[in-house]
């Protein structure tokens, strides 16, 4: 096999850092940018944060060197005048009339309190088990019962349900005389704790211990009890009629036992569970100027960054030493991006501000005006790739007078019309819960029913497109929507 050199021409499509870094950018929601801001800035010596280093700039301008002498010399610290103690106090007076805590009077005015309450700000709510452990604590149970207890108030899951059965938390114990009724027995006793229904096993047992918590007086407290007990398969499919047949009950007394099962809560745990709420920042905000839909970049969603110019005008051209090599990779990695933020902020504006141009009929008339719209339709105007307006759509949320968006909630599916036009799914959901909204719950509509409301309006749908339209709204059918008179 003879070797030899040869020479071709062609083409390859290569990724390079600066490409790679950007599309990475784009994909990334809110919280996740200000993450890969944050680590940009903790390795790259080269980038800061421009606002911040504004703020520093100008507080450093109107610090004296006189003034930050005195601040250095703890013997001539200025202090207010109500900070100082006289040398004798009086025997007769409280420490307090003379000094303040640490802890600010809740009372005084916001203006007054110079000082932060830092418990306070670490402090966090209690939980269910914080809850629960600390009822038990007040209980009058023995050694044993109360580790009985604290086990099973560790199995209670955030809706307040028991998670495990009384024979495999029996093998988590080291004694082998327990059995599982005393187990059983110690949950009876965490049952009775508040808030009523916690520590039961299913829906059934929750319903029950909350009724049972009720005064014995209140007068349909037993026959709901009956109900829940015997009855709940029934009651579970909203089978009233079985149910009022084989108590033998009024149809007045079965709606006011229904009303009272339905008063309960099915999440007991989340009365005392308060997690704290997650907050969705807005990447864009629209509003409305005069007639003109404005779409602006929120600018909390990530703070402006700059180059560092004290640490820039170290780099010397000639100079290869290693330090100098570093300063120049890091300029570089600081303006690549800083060029891929201003890119990743110029395609989502761009992608944002032509949503609201093609939704415009839903931001001035609601979800029924909602135009069909998918990928394509934005690439081809905008000249992108529809993997690109899916990378900006993902996780990318918009603030607007009817509330906060995401992206992908503007893009859905066509219906075909009588008239040739096209409808959005959204627009067909709209149409869907409004119409249950108004109907007779005596005689609620079927599926069938509500595809043929349609049809009148000259949407063509489908019933099994009905229900799956009003299963993903979380509408329940027909027979659970059912009331009695």
């Amino acid at each position: 096999m003879r070797q030899s050199i040869q020479l071709r021409l062609g083409q390859q499509l290569t990724m390079t850092p600066h490409l790679q870094q950007a599309i990475r950018l784009l994909q990334l929601s809110t919280l996740d940018l200000r993450q890969e801001i944050q680590e940009a800035l903790d390795s790259n010596l080269m980038l800061e944060n421009a606002e911040e280093a504004e703020r520093l700039s100008v507080q450093s301008m109107f610090e004296s060197p006189e003034t930050a002498g005195a601040a250095a010399d703890p013997e001539q610290e200025i202090r207010p005048e109500h900070m100082l103690l006289p040398d004798e106090l009086p025997v007769d007076v409280e420490w307090t009339d003379h000094y303040d805590g640490y802890l600010p009077n809740s009372g005084a005015p916001a203006q007054e309190v110079n000082e932060l309450d830092i418990f306070a700000r670490q402090s966090k709510a209690p939980t269910l088990r914080d809850h629960l452990h600390w009822q038990l604590n007040l209980s009058r149970l023995d050694e044993t019962n109360l580790a009985i207890a604290t086990a099973i108030v560790d199995a209670i899951n955030e809706d307040g349900y028991f998670t495990t059965t009384p024979e495999e938390l029996l093998d988590t114990f080291e004694a082998t005389d327990l059995t599982p009724e005393e187990i059983e027995v110690v949950l009876h006793r965490v049952q009775s704790l508040d808030p009523p229904g916690v520590g039961a096993r299913n829906l059934r047992e929750c319903l029950l211990i909350q009724l049972r918590h009720l005064p014995e007086g209140t007068g349909i407290r037993d026959p709901a009890i009956e109900v829940c007990d015997r009855h709940f398969e029934a009651l579970s499919r909203n089978d009233t009629e079985h149910i009022r047949r084989a108590l033998r009950l009024s149809a007045r007394n079965m709606a006011a036992i229904i009303a009272l099962i339905r008063s309960l809560n099915p999440r007991p745990g989340a009365l005392i569970a308060n997690p704290e709420p997650q907050y969705v920042i807005p990447d864009v905000i629209v509003h409305k100027r005069e007639n003109t839909w404005i779409v602006e970049l929120n600018p909390e969603t990530a703070p402006k960054l700059r180059v560092n110019p004290d640490y820039a005008k170290l780099i010397r051209r000639a100079d290869r030493s290693d330090d100098n090599t570093r300063l120049k990779s890091h300029l570089q990695e600081a303006r690549w991006f800083i060029n891929s933020l201003a890119n990743r902020h110029d395609t989502v504006l761009k992608v944002a501000a032509k949503i609201v141009e093609l939704q415009r009929g839903f931001l001035e008339s609601g979800e029924e005006a909602m135009k069909p719209m998918v990928l394509r339709d934005v690439a081809e105007v905008l000249g992108l790739h529809e993997s690109t307006i899916s990378r900006v759509t993902t996780k990318k949320y918009m603030g607007t007078p009817r509330g906060t968006f995401e992206f992908k909630y503007f893009f859905s599916s066509h219906l075909s019309t009588d008239s040739g036009d096209e409808r959005s799914a959204t627009a067909v959901r709209a149409c869907i819960r409004k119409l249950v909204a108004a109907e007779d719950p005596r005689h609620p509509l079927s599926d069938n029913r509500i595809a043929a409301v349609l049809a009148e309006q000259g949407v063509q749908v489908a019933r099994r497109t009905v229900a799956k339209y009003r299963e993903r709204m979380g509408v329940p059918s027909s027979n659970e929507r059912k009331r009695p008179n």
